[in-house]
């Protein structure tokens, strides 16, 4: 079953829009949403029912509070991946308290943080590989590779779903880059998952054409061009 899994980027309880990871640009989804009236996240839990969440606490990636409330709760209705920001074990296991599944990804993880962490959680972890601008995203020596050459490496680890996560293409229905996710699939040993960039169902019966195991969708859910069956 290909999965289509509804986005919620969380900043002060506020469900955000999220464009190209621009952050300072973020700004209340029901300013934005066709589907819902509300940026409260649990009403649109609620109201759209997802079957499953991938949820990014905006504040705990900068470093400005955080939303485990919420995340809990909203853990009550859906199943979750939840994207903290971690950047050192004991967040890894503060995400397994709150989530269902936790990301990892290349902006603030280190190759020995991602080494502990499949330790402690096989087949539990999501790494994401965080591309902007065609380069990966990250602090870590070992994950300045070319997207493909990383991709490889982390074969030798027990992640559970592998994200492409392309930052400039967030929030922008901008398609997809067929060839290069073709690569990736031909390449990798785990679940392939696509955020960023996704218009509309075509580019959904693409994906799966190409492989891939689900999507990460949110802008496309917003304005309409994806139904919400695809995410219940």
């Amino acid at each position: 079953m290909f999965r289509v899994i509804f986005v919620l980027d969380i900043l002060d309880r506020q469900v955000v829009h999220a464009v190209k990871g621009e952050r300072e640009k973020y700004g209340p989804i029901h300013n934005f949403s066709k589907v819902c009236k509300t940026s409260d996240p649990l009403e649109i839990v609620h109201e759209l029912v997802p079957s499953e969440v991938y949820i990014a606490d905006l504040n705990r990636l900068e470093n400005r509070g955080n939303n485990d409330e919420v995340v809990k709760q909203i853990g009550w209705k859906s199943k979750t991946m939840l994207d903290l920001g971690a950047s050192s074990i004991d967040d890894v296991h503060l995400g397994h308290e709150l989530a269902d599944s936790i990301v990892i990804g290349t902006e603030t993880a280190t190759h020995d943080l991602l080494e502990s962490a499949t330790g402690f959680y096989p087949r539990s972890i999501n790494m994401s590989i965080d591309i902007k601008g065609g380069q990966i995203l990250t602090p870590e020596p070992a994950f300045k590779l070319p997207p493909i050459e990383l991709i490889q490496m982390l074969n030798s680890y027990d992640i559970n779903d592998l994200i492409i996560l392309e930052l400039s293409k967030v929030g922008t229905s901008s398609g997809i880059n067929t060839e290069f996710l073709e690569q990736i699939v031909d390449h990798s040993d785990h679940n392939i998952l696509l955020g960023g960039g996704v218009k509309d169902k075509d580019d959904i019966s693409l994906l799966k054409d190409v492989g891939l195991e689900g999507v990460l969708v949110a802008t496309a859910v917003h304005n309409g061009a994806l139904s919400l069956d695809l995410i219940q």
